[in-house]
């Protein structure tokens, strides 16, 4: 049975809303930014435009009116695709320019009705007005074919400023549902957030300086996804160094480690083995944290547990050959898969929370009755394990839950933590 019921989709609307509202925020102060570059000199309206293209794709939130697991299922999903980058480039043109067209004839109409009300009254004086001007709509009207093209740009930087982030999105769905992160920034980067800001702030003046302010802006973003970049090349060569001789040997098959651009689910099933029958290294991933982009978070994935340590890269100790680090300082989860919890992986909460999740660490007890407690965790954002028969707190994105008879039979399916 999936618990869904109406007011824990509500809450999970509600911490869906405040958790993102500084990425929403981010959204719109690019859209604003964007603005004032070269794109803003398409003609009317390209600002709404851009502003509302910018959230468009966030759209999605919709699917919580049918449940928390449906939201989770379509969550960065089309909207963050090709269909997507068309469809809501040209919603957002059509939207716009109905607003001006629409705008456009009620000017026309009021000014048609102040030029009858003054020939009504100067009927025998030769009128000063000439006859109602018709083409005010049409010079008021912003081109459509422009606002569709900055629309999609609007909407197509949205889903590139999602790729870089530990999130990750799903930029090729509906036609691949894999999602694809690369782990450079976290869901909100302040400092995107003041440089933004500030850019907009600061060039309030005239055109020129908002165009100069604006180009400023967006060669410090450029600079800070470079030096995060960086930043994450170097936690991830650092890595082992971190883990120091408890790293055991690399999986067959592990996930390669020279990528640019992580992608899951993973097509194959979690059975990686070692030669030597030993647990073995399956992958390690360097997720960004909020406050500073020299500090990371290193988890790795071994064949039976994740092993989680923070870092800053520019800690001396990890360059130092005489030096352990702090590798016997160490966070682990347990990851055991038995039949009961391949089991739960089946059901529509598991496939739709497995889909979704990058790292799932999994987890289960078994009561007096039979019944077995299955949790999965996704290890990105969750802050700390719970037992597997711990009670469910709020429902929560990162956290779901199963629970199987002695016969195989599931009895319970929800999100929570």
């Amino acid at each position: 049975m999936l618990k869904t019921d109406a007011a824990a989709c509500w809450k999970l609307t509600l911490q869906r809303a405040e958790g993102s509202s500084l990425d929403n925020l981010t959204h719109t102060l690019f859209g604003l930014t964007l603005a004032r570059t070269a794109l803003g000199r398409a003609g009317r309206g390209t600002t709404a435009a851009l502003v509302v293209a910018s959230n468009a794709p966030d759209v999605d939130i919709v699917a919580t009116a049918s449940g928390a697991l449906s939201y989770l299922r379509w969550h960065r999903g089309p909207t963050h695709g090709p269909i997507g980058l068309i469809g809501l480039g040209l919603a957002t043109a059509s939207l716009v320019w109905l607003w001006y067209d629409g705008s456009a004839r009620l000017k026309s109409r009021r000014l048609q009705a102040r030029t009858r009300s003054v020939s009504e009254k100067q009927e025998h004086a030769p009128s000063k007005h000439g006859p109602p001007d018709r083409d005010v709509g049409s010079r008021s009207q912003p081109s459509f074919s422009l606002l569709a093209v900055v629309s999609m740009i609007g909407v197509l930087m949205h889903v590139l400023m999602d790729l870089p982030t530990s999130y990750g999105t799903r930029p090729l769905s509906p036609f691949d549902w894999h999602w694809y992160a690369t782990d450079w920034m976290p869901v909100v980067d302040i400092y995107l957030l003041i440089a933004l800001a500030a850019g907009l702030a600061m060039g309030r003046t005239t055109p020129g300086v908002r165009r100069h302010m604006a180009l400023i802006v967006l060669i410090l973003m450029a600079a800070n996804y470079g030096m995060r970049a960086v930043a994450h090349h170097e936690a991830l060569a650092l890595a082992p160094r971190l883990f120091g001789p408890t790293l055991p040997q690399r999986c067959a098959p592990s996930v390669p480690t020279a990528r640019i651009i992580d992608r899951w689910p993973r097509s194959a099933p979690p059975a990686w083995t070692a030669p030597s029958g030993h647990r073995c290294l399956v992958e390690i991933a360097a997720i960004p944290t909020f406050l500073s982009p020299f500090r990371w978070r290193v988890l790795a994935q071994m064949s039976n547990a994740y092993e989680i340590r923070d870092m800053n890269v520019l800690d001396p100790r990890l360059r130092d050959p005489a030096s352990d680090v702090s590798w016997r300082v160490r966070v682990r989860y347990p990851n055991l898969w038995t039949p009961a919890v391949e089991r739960a992986a089946t059901t529509r909460l598991g496939q739709v929370f497995l889909g979704f999740s990058r790292f799932p660490a999994a987890r289960w007890t078994v009561d007096g009755n039979g019944i077995t407690t299955v949790r999965w965790d996704d290890l990105r954002f969750t802050g700390a394990a719970l037992a597997a028969d711990q009670p469910l707190r709020p429902p929560s994105l990162f956290t779901a839950m199963v629970r199987v008879d002695a016969a195989g039979r599931v009895i319970e399916e929800r999100l929570g933590r």
